[in-house]
């Protein structure tokens, strides 16, 4: 296991001048809320924005509560994940528990795989004793152990610096005025009491009238932008925090080439997790509802992925923030680097890990990793598991309703075994056709 507890005390210098921008992002954020909040309640009535500031505060403390108590468990419930054992993947729990030493944690994540063959990876939680770490069926399928690891420490990273919390507290007040905003515009369009009250006012001769007219119109301007600046600023967070991801990972695993090939096999990846959205899709390590290769745009909750694959191989000499944020200037061609000065000056030199070949690929084949990616996911949605004497393993599925099933390569029937006959009617075994069978469908190989 690798052990390297004094780069992580660099990992705390590093974020520290970063972490007092996020907070100034999340203090712009709160005060657009409160002005959004002022602004409505001032154009619905004059005197009522104390009463908009109090709303949408109400607002946001009950959607903070519920993020910051229940955000990871509703992340990974909508995510499909499901929390998995050591015996169910050995490999991924060893790379979890290697990357927990190397980064000093208290405490081990919780290790989730999500019922998904398209290729990603999240980490969520308060803080490292209530972290968890995601990764998709599919990407257990395609990476090796040293890809598979650079994605772990990469995950690991914004555990370590406490992105996951900072960036669903962001990501809450986003919520927020979002939702502040829908609420103003259909009550306007579908109320149309406002208007009437405005009439009223000015038939009245007072100036009153015209004065909250052009509050309204300023309330109705602010409710447009307020979200698309809400959404900028979080997503300037997101990018930002994803380089030094990059660079904390790289100082993990000694071997900037692990996560290089990982996100190289991502951007050939074409998939998106079923239950990403929009909300989600900045906690993964790569967004997939973006193109990944275009060029950077205001638009971007991530870098693109061609560009932090160029950084990790310009990288030479040693693991370090000097040499991460060396290569970040030169692919980038920005004078300012990425990585905070405080941490390059405590950054140590730690010298390259060399992988040799055959450690690296290990002996399974890609069609292997792949079946026992789908079987993992057939274990957790409760499939059983039946080998005909002929050597074909037969899938299945929790659904099926016979206690007993025919092979589809030789006719043999076998019997399923008891943990899948719950519900199991007696009588002939189905035989299956074109590989469906009454009752679900059979896999085998």
């Amino acid at each position: 296991m690798i052990q390297m507890k004094r780069p992580i005390v660099n990992m705390w210098e590093q974020v520290r001048s970063n972490r007092r921008r996020s907070f100034l992002v999340v203090f712009v954020m709160a005060l657009l809320l409160g002005t959004l909040g002022f602004v409505i309640g001032e154009a619905y009535g004059q005197g009522g924005g104390v009463f908009g500031i109090g709303i949408a505060l109400i607002v946001w403390v009950v959607m903070w509560l519920v993020a910051y108590f229940q955000g990871d468990s509703i992340l990974l419930s909508v995510s499909g994940a499901h929390e998995i054992t050591k015996e169910l993947h050995p490999q991924l729990f060893n790379v979890v528990e290697e990357m927990t030493i190397a980064a000093g944690l208290p405490k081990m994540p919780r290790v989730y795989i999500i019922d998904d063959m398209a290729l990603n990876a999240f980490a969520t939680g308060r803080g490292p004793e209530t972290a968890s770490v995601a990764v998709t069926a599919g990407l257990l399928g395609k990476l090796n152990r040293d890809q598979l690891q650079g994605v772990v420490a990469h995950e690991m990273s914004h555990i370590v610096n406490r992105d996951v919390l900072l960036m669903t507290i962001a990501g809450i007040m986003l919520g927020a005025i979002v939702m502040i905003s829908q609420i103003f515009l259909r009550g306007m369009f579908h109320g149309g009491g406002s208007s009437r009250r405005y009439r009223s006012d000015r038939g009245g001769g007072g100036g009153g009238g015209q004065a909250q007219l052009i509050m309204f119109l300023v309330a109705l301007v602010l409710a447009i932008l307020a979200p698309i600046l809400a959404n900028l600023l979080y997503l300037a967070l997101s990018r930002r925090r994803e380089y030094l991801a990059d660079a904390n990972a790289v100082v993990l695993t000694r071997y900037p080439e692990g996560l290089a090939g990982a996100l190289e096999v991502l951007a050939m990846d074409t998939g998106t997790p079923l239950a990403m959205n929009k909300a989600t899709a900045p906690m993964y390590i790569s967004n997939p509802l973006e193109n990944r290769k275009m060029s950077l745009n205001l638009a971007s909750t991530h870098p693109p992925i061609e560009e932090r694959i160029r950084i990790l191989r310009a990288m030479s000499g040693s693991a370090s923030y000097v040499q991460y944020d060396a290569a970040w200037r030169k692919v980038t061609g920005k004078r300012a680097g990425v990585v905070p000065g405080s941490a390059l000056a405590a950054s140590g030199v730690v010298p390259l890990r060399t992988v040799e070949p055959q450690a690296s690929t290990g002996t399974k084949t890609v069609r292997e990793q792949v079946r026992q990616a789908g079987d993992l996911v057939r274990t957790l949605n409760q499939f059983t598991f039946v080998t005909c004497s002929c050597g074909l393993k037969m899938k299945v599925p929790p659904d099926f309703k016979w206690d007993k099933v025919k092979c589809p390569r030789c006719g043999q029937i076998s019997d399923i075994p008891k943990a899948g006959e719950q519900g199991a009617q007696q009588g002939p075994p189905p035989v299956p056709s074109a590989g469906r069978a009454p009752g679900g469908e059979i896999f085998g190989r």
